[in-house]
C-alpha cells in the first residue's frame, strides 16, 4: 500500500513540476508580445499601460475612463439591473476571457527590445554592410539571365536607398526615396528580379496585385493593406517591416479609364491614394488582417524608409511611343517613313514621362517613382539559358528530381532550341518553360521509376518535335531509343 503511494506521490510531482514548467513557458511566450486593450485593439506601446483584469483581460486607461464615464454619465440603476438578471430568461453573461484568449499569434505585436547604446551606435555603422552596386548585380547574374540595363539602375537604387536609411542626418540635406517604376513584357523576369533582391539582401518583401486595390470604402483591398502584408513578412516586428520592399505587380491597369464618366475606384483614385504612402507617412494598419474593422490589434507604420517598386507591362504603351516618334519624325523634307518604328523591338526602351501620363498614369504618382526603366522582351538565346544557366534553373531541377533516382538525366542542345522556338510562340516569356518541359517529362517521370535499370535518359530534339524519342542508356548497356510520344 505504502509502495502505491509513492508511486503516486511521485507522479503527482511530476504532473506538477510539468504544470509549472508550461505556465513558464506560457508566461514566457507571452511577453515576447505586447498587451492588446481588449476594448479599443491598440497595442500597449500605442495606448500606453494597461490596467491587467481577471482572466487575461487588459483595458487602457482611455478606455476604462470612457467606461467610467459613460456608466456615470448614464441613467441606469445597476443594482436593479444585476439582481433582476437571474430572473430573466434566455440571457446569459459573455465570458469574455474566451474572446481574450481567441486572439492567434500571428495578429500579437512583437515587443521592441530595448537596445543598449552599444549596438545603436554598432548599427550607425551598418551602412558598411551594404553591398555595393556591382556585388548586388553580380548576385543578381546568378539567378537572373540578361536584363544587363535593369539589374544595373536597380543595383545603383537599392544601394543609394539602404545608404540613405542608414544615413546620419548631420546637415540639412535629406536624401529622397529611390522608388521605381520597372516596365517590361509578361515573363520578362520583374517579380523574380524584385525576389531575389529581396532574398540577397535578406529584408521582408510584400506583393500585391494592383488590381485588387480600390479606393477606401468600396469593396476590395484597401491600399494600406499592402502594408500590412509586409508587416506580416516581417513577423508582425514594425521596426524591420519599416525597412522592407513592397512590389506592386500590374501596375499599368490603375491606368486613368478613358471615355467614362463612372467614378474610377480601381484607377486613378488608387493611384492618388497611394502617393502618401509612396512619398512616406504613418500608416495605422491592422496586424493579421486586411481590414481596419477586423476585432485584431492595431499599429502604426511609417513609410519613409520602405522601398516601393512598381512594375506592369503596359500592353498599349508600345502605340503610345511610336505615335509620338512618328510625330517628331514626319516633318520637314528629310521626314522619315511612318512604319519606320513598327518592327522595332527597342521601341520601349524610349520610354518618357510623358508617354506614361498619355497611357494614364497622373503626373504626381510618377513624381514619386523617380527611377523608371524598362525590361527587354526574351530572346531564343536568353530562353536557352534561362533553361540552363541560373542557380536554380529549370533543368538543373529536374536533373535532381531524376538523381534522386539515380538517374541521370541530360539535354541536346538541340532540343533546348526546340523548347525556347516554342515557348517564343506562347507570348508568356520564362513561364512558358516551365509548363512545355512539364509536358514533356511527364511520360519520362512517370516510367523511369518502373526500371531500376536504366541509367541515364537523354532529351532529343526528335522527342521535344514529335518525330522521335528520348535515348535511353541502361546501366552497363547500349543506348535504347523510346517510342516517340504522340502529339
Amino acid at each position: 500500500m505504502s509502495e502505491d503511494k509513492e508511486i503516486f506521490d511521485e507522479a503527482d510531482k511530476e504532473e506538477t513540476a510539468v504544470t509549472v514548467d508550461d505556465q513558464d513557458k506560457v508566461k514566457k511566450d507571452d511577453d515576447e508580445y505586447e498587451k492588446i486593450c481588449f476594448m479599443c485593439r491598440r497595442p500597449e506601446s500605442k495606448a500606453g499601460k494597461m490596467i491587467s483584469l481577471p482572466n487575461n483581460i487588459n483595458i487602457c486607461t482611455e478606455c476604462m475612463q470612457k467606461s467610467f464615464d459613460t456608466m456615470s454619465n448614464s441613467n441606469i440603476n445597476y443594482n436593479d439591473l444585476m439582481n433582476n438578471i437571474p430572473n430573466m430568461p434566455n440571457i446569459s453573461m459573455i465570458d469574455l476571457s474566451t474572446l481574450q484568449d481567441q486572439i492567434p499569434k500571428k495578429q500579437k505585436l512583437k515587443k521592441k527590445k530595448e537596445k543598449p547604446k552599444e549596438e545603436e551606435a554598432a548599427k550607425t555603422l551598418s551602412i558598411r554592410d551594404i553591398p555595393a552596386p556591382h556585388k548586388i548585380k553580380a548576385s543578381l547574374d546568378e539567378y537572373v539571365v540578361g536584363q544587363d540595363y535593369a539589374k544595373k539602375v536597380m543595383s545603383v537604387a537599392v544601394y543609394n536607398h539602404y545608404k540613405r536609411v542608414y544615413a546620419d542626418k548631420v546637415d540639412d540635406i535629406e536624401i529622397e526615396k529611390s522608388n521605381m517604376l520597372m516596365i517590361g513584357p509578361t515573363g520578362s523576369g520583374k517579380t523574380y528580379l524584385v525576389k531575389t533582391l529581396a532574398r540577397l539582401l535578406d529584408v521582408p518583401l510584400a506583393i500585391t496585385d494592383a488590381t485588387s486595390l480600390t479606393e477606401a470604402g468600396y469593396i476590395g483591398d484597401d491600399i494600406e493593406s499592402v502594408v500590412s502584408k509586409l508587416l506580416a513578412a516581417a513577423d508582425n516586428d514594425v521596426e524591420k517591416a519599416e525597412h522592407g520592399i513592397i512590389f506592386v505587380d500590374e501596375i499599368d491597369k490603375l491606368a486613368k479609364k478613358k471615355n467614362t464618366n463612372q467614378r474610377d475606384v480601381s484607377g486613378e483614385s488608387v493611384q492618388q491614394g497611394m502617393l502618401k504612402l509612396l512619398e512616406g507617412s504613418e500608416v495605422e494598419v491592422p496586424v493579421g488582417a486586411n481590414s481596419k474593422n477586423a476585432m485584431v490589434p492595431l499599429t502604426t507604420v511609417d513609410t519613409k524608409n520602405i522601398l516601393f517598386i512598381c512594375g506592369g507591362a503596359f500592353p498599349e504603351l508600345e502605340n503610345v511611343i511610336k505615335e509620338r516618334l512618328n510625330k517628331q519624325s514626319s516633318i520637314g523634307f528629310n521626314a522619315d517613313l511612318k512604319d519606320k518604328y513598327d518592327h522595332d523591338d527597342t521601341v520601349l526602351q524610349k520610354v518618357t514621362v510623358d508617354d506614361l501620363k498619355t497611357f494614364g498614369m497622373i503626373p504626381e504618382f510618377l513624381g514619386r517613382l523617380p527611377v523608371v526603366f524598362t525590361l527587354s522582351g526574351l530572346t531564343k538565346e536568353m530562353l536557352v539559358q534561362i533553361l540552363k544557366e541560373p542557380k536554380n534553373a529549370i533543368l538543373k531541377q529536374y536533373k535532381r528530381l531524376l538523381a534522386m533516382d539515380e538517374v541521370k538525366l541530360e539535354f541536346e542542345d538541340g532540343a533546348l532550341e526546340a523548347i525556347a522556338e516554342m515557348a517564343l510562340k506562347k507570348h508568356t516569356g520564362a513561364r512558358a518553360l516551365r509548363a512545355i518541359l512539364e509536358e514533356y517529362m511527364l511520360d519520362i517521370m512517370y516510367e523511369i521509376p518502373k526500371d531500376d535499370s536504366i541509367g541515364e535518359v537523354i532529351i532529343t530534339k526528335e522527342y521535344i518535335e514529335h518525330t522521335g524519342g528520348p535515348r535511353i542508356l541502361l546501366r552497363g548497356q547500349a543506348p535504347v531509343p523510346l517510342e516517340a510520344t504522340e502529339g
